[in-house]
């Protein structure tokens, strides 16, 4: 009787406490089925699990009626709260690793490597497994055959340094047999942090009419020289300042705090510093309100592309093949021949970032600032 009652697969249904429609199943109009149930496994790192969301659209295309969770670790999830494509977001944690494995979903997406992420996605029932897993081995491999290519992209340096053509995108597209039809990652502001940006602009005298370029001088800490030097950055907004009409905000996080304060008693130029305690959504409120973004690859330049905003990309240590700029900015490369590398320490005096040609960031940021894309034309 009670299993003929209730509608354990509602989704409004919490099974605790009533619905917000107060009725028991059988008086209820509003069931509402919850369709294919689809776990996506991306733990870290944030703009990695931001870029991920590209397959949200194509999944609820291709399975419309479909129930979508996805598992990460914090602080990722403040990027994701809001994304009508999530049905449930968990942080990893014991609870969640828990509820997981009790659970049964039709399809497991696994774009993640690190051991506790395969691990689980191994253990947790699902009909069909995407992705990457755990082997009785205790090693990682590929669930499915479209997963292949990026498993040996992991494995081949040669590959994945030179031979890869493919974006990130496309490479979770062809994990999940799904078809890449340019479709974009997005993030999506709330009135509270857009009114953040607006108070913080309107303080600082920075206009609507004006061309505001944001400079993001972090890169996090996983790899090695990711980042211009702090003297580069104050060369840099010097020919800035002498070639093109723009105001500057310098961006940065916790770890940028001592750099931005040096770098604005440094330079003969005004700038303006963004701060570095500002939570994730008001960091991305600021990209926001900006014209243009330089930013090395990281998370600021995920934030820049999730927003439509029009970006210089500068790389050294990582691939720049696999960042898609949806036509919205330009890459500048380093021309050392070590690069990329991926390495955590570097031993070299003058490093990858270090051969950045300034001159090329000038260039590119004249184009910007002068193109519809910045202007509105």
């Amino acid at each position: 009787m009670l299993k003929n009652d209730i509608k354990f697969d509602c989704r409004y249904f919490d099974g605790s406490k009533p619905c917000q429609i107060k009725e028991l199943c059988n008086n209820c109009n509003f069931y509402n089925p919850m369709g294919k149930r689809i776990l996506i496994i991306k733990l870290a790192s944030v703009g990695d699990v931001l870029r991920t969301t590209a397959i949200l659209p194509a999944l609820k295309t291709k399975y419309p009626k479909s129930f979508i969770t996805w598992l990460l670790r914090d602080p990722a999830q403040e990027l994701l709260e809001g994304n009508s494509y999530i049905d449930r977001i968990f942080t990893f944690g014991l609870e969640s690793v828990l509820l997981l494995q009790v659970e049964k979903f039709d399809m497991v997406i696994c774009l993640d490597k690190a051991f506790e992420a395969v691990s689980l996605a191994t253990l947790i029932g699902g009909d069909e497994k995407y992705g990457f897993g755990l082997s009785k081995e205790g090693k990682v491999y590929p669930f499915n055959k479209e997963a292949e290519y990026s498993f040996i992209l992991g494995l081949d340096n040669d590959l994945k340094f030179y031979k890869n053509k493919k974006t990130y995108q496309e490479l979770i597209f062809d994990i999940a047999n799904l078809i890449y039809k340019n479709e974009h990652y997005e993030l999506r502001l709330a009135p509270k942090e857009l009114g953040f940006a607006e108070t913080f602009f309107k303080n600082n005298n920075l206009g609507k009419d004006d061309i505001i370029i944001g400079i993001n001088t972090g890169a996090g800490e996983v790899f090695a020289n990711k980042k211009l030097r702090p003297e580069k950055i104050v060369e840099l907004i010097e020919l800035l300042s002498k070639e093109i009409d723009a105001k500057i905000l310098l961006l940065g996080g916790p770890l940028e705090k001592k750099i931005n304060k040096d770098i604005v008693r440094t330079v003969s130029y005004k700038v303006v510093n963004s701060g570095c305690d500002n939570s994730l959504l008001e960091f991305a409120a600021l990209i926001n309100n900006c014209s243009v973004i330089i930013t090395a690859d990281t998370l600021a330049l995920h934030i820049a592309i999730a927003l439509r905003k029009p970006v210089l990309a500068l790389f050294g240590p990582t691939s720049s093949q696999e960042i898609d700029l949806y036509h919205r900015g330009f890459k500048i490369v380093t021309d050392l021949e070590c690069a990329p590398c991926y390495k955590n320490k570097c031993d070299k005096q003058i490093t990858c970032m270090d051969k950045i040609n300034l001159a090329k960031i000038i260039k590119a940021i004249k184009d910007l600032t002068t193109s519809n894309i910045v202007t509105g034309v």
